[in-house]
C-alpha cells in the first residue's frame, strides 16, 4: 500500500506520512526513498534532510543509497526517461544510430532533460534486450 500524496503537497508532510505508513527502521529507507521518488519524479536534497532529521540517519547515507540504485534519482528527470544501452553488443547491433536520431529528434544530448519536462535522455549499461538481427529506423517523427 502506498501513501496517497496530493498536488502541491510539500515534501515534509509526504516524509511524515511516509515514516508514519513504513516506520522509522533502516530498513524502510528504501521503500520511503521509491514512494518520494516515483512521486516526486526524483529524490530532492529538502527530501533526504527531512528523512535523515526524522528518521536519525545522517543524510550523507541516504544519498549515497539514493544516488546507488539505478531505479532512483536525485535530479529531477522528465516524464517520459529514455534509458539507451551503451554496450558494444547493442552499438553493432545498430545501437548507435538509433542513439544518434534520438538525440537529433529530441534535440538532447546525454543526461539532459527537454525544456518542457516531456523527455529525459540517459545511457545505461546493458539491458539484456537486444533481440534483432535488423534495425529499422522509424520513418516519422518520436515526439
Amino acid at each position: 500500500m502506498t501513501v496517497e500524496v496530493k498536488e502541491g503537497q510539500d515534501i515534509q508532510k509526504v516524509v511524515q506520512m511516509l515514516i508514519e505508513h513504513h516506520g522509522h527502521e533502516k530498513s524502510e529507507l528504501i521503500p520511503i526513498l521509491q514512494e518520494i521518488n516515483s512521486k516526486f519524479g526524483y529524490i530532492s536534497d529538502d527530501a533526504i534532510t527531512e528523512i535523515s532529521e526524522r528518521m536519525n540517519i545522517p543524510s550523507s547515507h541516504i544519498y549515497s543509497v539514493a544516488t546507488f540504485y539505478r531505479m532512483l534519482s536525485t535530479e529531477r528527470h522528465g516524464q517520459h526517461v529514455i534509458q539507451f544501452c551503451e554496450s558494444a553488443p547493442c552499438h553493432v547491433a545498430g545501437g548507435r544510430m538509433v542513439w544518434e536520431r534520438l538525440q537529433k529528434e529530441l534535440g538532447l544530448k546525454k543526461g539532459e532533460t527537454s525544456e518542457d519536462d516531456k523527455w529525459t535522455l540517459l545511457t545505461t549499461s546493458c539491458l539484456g534486450a537486444v533481440s534483432y538481427t535488423h534495425l529499422t529506423l522509424p520513418t516519422k517523427r518520436i515526439v
